[in-house]
């Protein structure tokens, strides 16, 4: 079986989604973060 693998990067998390060759969803990860800045205001 053929499995699409697509991953986003955003702002605040990561996420990853997988599709079979049809388009359906078989699985769905997220993982948040906690973003840094060099001084407040950034």
């Amino acid at each position: 079986m053929s499995i699409i693998l697509a991953f986003d990067q955003g702002t605040t998390s990561s996420r990853a989604i997988a599709f079979d060759p049809s388009g359906s969803i078989l699985a769905v990860a997220q993982s948040e973060f906690t973003q840094h800045y060099p001084q407040p205001g950034w």
